[in-house]
């Protein structure tokens, strides 16, 4: 991939990418260390990072693995500490970890699969926040958060309640903290992918309930109407990359929408 200049460069600064050892997280730190960018490498289990951190290191760039679950305080506490006193400093986060969890009708959705879901993917993004926030003070700096077109343009994927409630409440705190964070030059934005070929499909858990609620939505000449397939990790990567240099200099508070035009048809 070419790199950039000028100020799409992101030349000794530090970023913390969570969930960063598979699909869009690994993308994404794969294209600021292009750059530049002295990543932390966070995930759940930390041999998930192992190759990015080798293909990283292995480029002359620098990373570090950190196992953190970024539901719990005390890990991703730590762990964003750790990377900003490794390289006294800290510039970019990329709240992107999360999980599609239990698909199940409201009725059958049990509460401990609601609060599973919902711990990991908004109460986690706004630890990360939350965390990186004292650091990213001291020279301001990017938040970038991984929510989705599920919550945002499109309800039609059935059984995904606590999801899209997921999705849709980190594009709110995201415009939240823009606002609140602006005086200290902290930039904060969501990105919102459509189809993406990636490893979500792990962490999701249909039941069979589902089949009995879904309404029939046949679209003839498939769902994706720019590439008529899903979305590459990499060009995700790009999208982060871009908001968290320099080049979005002007840009909080805004959700993107990175989906081929996929929520235009479906939303």
């Amino acid at each position: 991939m070419t790199t950039t200049s000028g100020k799409g460069r992101m030349d000794g600064k530090v970023a913390v990418i969570t969930g960063a050892g598979s699909g869009i997280g690994r993308a994404a730190a794969l294209r600021l260390a292009e750059e530049g960018a002295r990543i932390a490498l966070v995930d759940v289990k930390e041999e998930r990072v192992a190759d990015v951190k080798r293909r990283i290191e292995e480029a002359g760039g620098e990373a570090i693995a950190i196992e953190a679950d970024i539901s719990q305080a005390e890990d991703i506490e730590s762990a964003i500490r750790e990377a900003a006193n490794r390289w006294d400093r800290l510039d970019a986060v990329f709240a992107n970890a999360g999980i599609n969890g239990t698909l199940a009708p409201i009725e059958t959705l049990t509460p401990e699969d609601w609060s599973t879901t919902l711990d990991i993917n908004l109460k986690g993004t706004f630890l990360t926040v939350k965390y990186a926030v004292p650091f990213l003070k001291q020279n301001g700096g990017s938040i970038v958060i991984t929510s989705s077109i599920n919550g945002n343009r499109v309800f039609s994927n059935f059984g995904m309640s606590a999801y899209s409630t997921s999705k849709a409440g980190q594009v709110a705190f995201m415009q939240m903290a823009a606002l609140e964070l602006a005086q200290f030059g902290i930039r904060v934005n969501a990105i919102c992918p459509g189809a993406i070929k990636t490893h979500i499909g792990q962490n999701t858990h249909p039941t069979p309930e589902v089949e009995e609620i879904k309404i029939p939505v046949e679209f003839p000449e498939g769902d994706q109407p720019l590439e008529n397939a899903p979305g590459r990790a990499s060009q995700v990567g790009d999208l982060v990359l871009f908001l968290a240099s320099d080049a979005s200099s002007h840009i909080t508070g805004t959700p993107i929408y990175i989906d081929g035009a996929e929520s235009l048809l479906r939303g």
